[in-house]
């Protein structure tokens, strides 16, 4: 077992590394280094002096699956289990979802009327596309991308708007550059289990399930969440976990960056701008660009993989009305890129969190709460490059959606902009053999060296959460 384990960046993948590691039955000694000033990554939210919590990054977690019943896990322990906001499935902001299209919001089809009838924006009714997954034959390639995968399955109109829409909200991706097999897992593995993507995800296929379940696990199953946020905003998350590991022995460095890493006699060396120190193993928490600019230069083949894992740029404009009001009500609206390349989305914050949107402003009016979503994969032809991008046109642009789209024209209260920068990882096609290729080197160079965080298995908070727990797992050889 490694004597000294250095965990490099300090976003939610890196803290939940830390956290694994300190709650080992024999820790090893822990030193995460992070760059910025702060920890959390890109878990950031801002709180207004009346209380409002906007969120610049992730806004909501999903509690299902055995990672969400990790993640709640890991709030108990952390004495967060208080400040959880749960929508449950029944609410608005879990039931209605919207696409943008030809100048109106139309709602995306659910329950058994919306696919027994033509529901715009689909020309026909969405059995039809179910019918057709049904009667077509499995793929045989080893990979293909999101949109030709949903126009073979499910037809055009299918990968044209839902599949579309659905990679710019989660990825703020392009559907045509994005892997299904690296994206979604769940879809390509349940056309290879049963033929069928329908079947596959319908039928049960023995898949082990979680360990046992924490009081709040079981809290949000008897509730039916949908998904859960905090009282403090997402950042606390990370605010709690630095509360936790620092106490229990690891040492935590802000303004810390990684210049070099060097492995000689076993051991890793990490160059900072002013010392240099020692480790038996690393974990990067690092984007898969920031760590290929580290490496030494017999690792090449290694930077050389991690290079071609792009990432997009989103800019998150925070937006506050008073006494406004939604002409909708729903989590928030999707935009196909047909429609408007530069806009991937609205949310509509105030539905699925009204706790976060503070006391009331000064006209005594409740108020609203928005995020506008811009750039994605489109970032740099909409507008230019990230790096250089003024606040000014983003907010414009953002202003203008809302007004368009939802019918404020007034003035927001309160709007701030964030450019983030690189954000979110780009699984293209090909993804998963690179991975393969990653951990071969790895292994055949025998490196002590573990790749956690959003570049490889998962962008959401429960990946980059999973991936950190069973990094630790692997190194300390605990079960899993």
């Amino acid at each position: 077992m490694p004597r000294t384990v250095a965990v490099v960046g300090g976003g939610i993948s890196g803290l939940a590394a830390c956290y694994h590691l300190v709650r080992a039955p024999r820790p090893p000694k822990v030193v995460l280094l992070e760059a910025s000033g702060r920890f959390g990554g890109w878990l950031q939210s801002s709180r207004t002096p009346e209380g409002a919590v906007f969120e610049h990054g992730p806004r909501g977690v999903r509690p299902a699956g055995a990672a969400g019943a990790e993640t709640l896990h890991m709030v108990s322990e952390l004495g967060l289990a208080g400040d959880v906001l749960a929508v449950p499935r029944d609410h608005p902001a879990a039931r209605n979802r919207f696409l943008y299209l030809g100048g109106a919001l139309h709602p995306l089809p659910s329950g058994l009327g919306g696919l027994l009838r033509a529901v715009p924006p689909f020309s026909r009714a969405l059995l039809w596309s179910g019918v057709r997954d049904l009667l077509t034959p499995a793929g045989t390639g080893p990979d293909e991308s999101a949109h030709a995968f949903a126009q073979r399955r499910f037809g055009p109109e299918v990968a044209e708007l839902a599949v579309d829409s659905l990679c710019r909200g989660v990825f703020a991706g392009d559907s045509r550059a994005l892997s299904v097999r690296s994206c979604f897992p769940a879809l390509f593995q349940a056309e290879r289990r049963r033929g069928s993507v329908l079947l596959g995800l319908a039928l049960p296929h023995g898949e082990r399930g979680a360990g046992p379940e924490v009081a709040l696990a079981r809290r949000a199953r008897a509730e039916r969440w949908s998904q859960w946020s905090l009282r403090g905003g997402m950042e606390s998350l990370a605010g709690a976990l630095v509360a936790f590991v620092s106490p229990r022995g690891a040492e935590l460095r802000c303004h810390a960056p990684l210049r070099h890493l060097c492995h000689r006699r076993g051991r890793w060396q990490l160059t900072l701008a002013d010392h240099t120190i020692t480790a038996d193993h690393v974990i990067s928490a690092l984007p898969a660009a920031a760590l290929a600019r580290v490496l030494p230069a017999e690792a090449e083949p290694l930077a050389r993989e991690l290079r071609d894992i792009p990432a997009a740029s989103v800019a998150v404009v925070s937006l506050q009305y008073e006494g406004a009001a939604l002409p909708v009500t729903g989590f928030g609206h999707l935009v196909p890129s047909s429609e408007d390349p530069a806009l991937l989305g609205i949310v509509y914050d105030s539905v699925a969190f009204p706790e976060l949107d503070g006391t009331p402003g000064s006209t005594g009016s409740p108020s609203l709460r928005l995020t506008v979503m811009l750039g994605g994969a489109w970032f740099q032809q909409s507008f230019g490059d990230p790096a250089a991008a003024a606040p000014e046109p983003l907010l414009r642009r953002a202003r203008a959606a809302v007004r368009d789209h939802l019918g404020l024209a007034g003035t927001p209260a309160r709007a701030m902009v964030r450019v983030q920068q690189d954000c979110i990882p780009q699984y293209t096609l090909g993804h998963w053999e690179r991975l393969e290729r990653i951990q071969r080197f790895l292994k055949e160079q025998e490196l002590p060296l573990s790749l956690i965080g959003a570049s490889y298995c998962g962008v959401s908070v429960n990946d980059c959460i999973a991936s950190a727990k069973a990094a630790v797992g692997r190194i300390l050889g605990l079960p899993p």
